[in-house]
């Protein structure tokens, strides 16, 4: 079975529409153990819709929490506790796509932070970046966050307009691969994400179907 965790230098960034975009074109199964906030959809409907999956790849949340919050006050809110052992790897058959919660370094509880699962994970990690103002910070803070629990990092990918000295010197000064950038797309529809993916997004052959 082969892994990719998904995750972000912060959220709100699009990592759920390249999430989507690179189950579909794994063919995989895709899982976000951890929904904070579901009004009007959580992220598992927006990726049914986008990534032309059949809706058995589509599995189910752990944790379905009704504050869109850091999942540790989420949880609260909602009176429930996560737990480590809450949040096993699912086995399935073929390629997994794992969608984290918010940025690297959101609390899931009081003592545990995301980078702390992916680290137990031990999974390759892909992560997604704005183009624009900031993120040149952003984006080594999270790699430095990641590398510091030695979570493997499969590359990063950009997600906006283009920015070339960003896409650079990010790659450069954090010592992991591009993947490409993903530009906005509109419309967005299974179609037009699958072919930009397939336009500016670089797999290599050890994450192709």
């Amino acid at each position: 079975m082969s892994i990719l965790v998904v995750t972000g230098t912060d959220t709100g960034i699009g990592k759920t529409v390249f999430a989507a975009g690179l189950a579909g074109a794994l063919g995989a199964h895709y899982w976000k153990p951890i929904q904070a906030g579901v009004d009007p959809d959580g992220d598992k409907e927006v990726v049914a819709r986008l990534s032309g999956l059949p809706a058995d790849r589509i599995l189910p949340e752990v944790f379905r929490l009704t504050t869109p919050a850091s999942p540790h006050l989420a949880a609260r809110i909602d009176g429930v506790a996560i737990d480590l052992d809450d949040l096993a790897l699912p086995q399935v058959d073929g390629p997994l796509v794992v969608e984290g919660a918010g940025g690297v370094l959101v609390p899931i509880s009081e003592t545990l932070l995301m980078a702390d699962l992916f680290a137990h994970w031990g999974q390759p990690v892909i992560l997604c970046a704005r183009t624009g103002l900031g993120t040149i910070n952003h984006s080594l803070l999270s790699i430095e966050a990641l590398r510091s629990r030695n979570v493997p990092i499969a590359g990063i990918v950009f997600i906006g307009e283009a920015h070339a000295e960003n896409e650079r010197i990010i790659p450069q000064l954090g010592g992991v691969a591009s993947l490409g950038r993903l530009p906005l797309i509109d419309p967005l529809d299974p179609v037009s994400l699958a072919a930009a993916f397939m336009d500016h997004i670089r797999l290599s052959d050890t994450f192709k179907r």
